[in-house]
């Protein structure tokens, strides 16, 4: 009796990979981010602040990046074996994985971050960004939310065909 094969694995993992990934982001969407807005701005900075310092750990970047490294092995297999709906849902997937998750948390989220992580506690400029930052990030962090479950939804698929 045979395991199953690897482009199987591979889907399974990118599945529940990009389901989990998706749950932290649909909570910050849910509730954590209106949490902090509704916090006094000094406070809701320094809980974001440390969030994002907390979150750079082994198990969180290992889902993450290993979920795009995932993305990006269904994307590579779709194409060296394409034919099919099997081929699309594959590519797709780890496209919306890639681009819309990890992609979109690199080019938005993460400068956005790093621009907060600058600001002076309690200064003017950081007072005014707070509500700013809150707006933008959480307007990109829906859209990975959303990447996240459709490559989720993808990939399940994709085992079914």
């Amino acid at each position: 009796m045979s395991g199953p094969d690897l482009e199987t694995v591979v889907l399974l993992l990118t599945s529940v990979g990009s389901g989990l990934v998706g749950g932290v982001f649909f909570a910050f969407s849910a509730f954590v981010m209106k949490a902090l807005a509704d916090l006094p701005a000094a406070t809701g900075v320094a809980a974001m602040q440390r969030i994002n310092v907390v979150v750079l750990n082994p198990l969180f970047l290992g889902l993450f990046v290993g979920t795009a490294l995932l993305a990006l092995a269904c994307i590579g297999m779709a194409a060296f074996a394409w034919g099919g709906t099997r081929s699309w849902l594959l590519f797709a997937a780890g496209l919306s994985y890639a681009l819309g998750a990890f992609g979109v948390t690199v080019a938005f989220n993460v400068p956005r971050n790093e621009r907060l992580a600058r600001l002076a506690a309690g200064s003017p400029e950081l007072l005014a960004y707070w509500p700013v930052y809150v707006r933008e990030w959480l307007a990109w962090n829906h859209v990975r939310t959303f990447a996240s479950a459709v490559a989720a939804m993808l990939a399940a698929a994709a085992l079914a065909a």
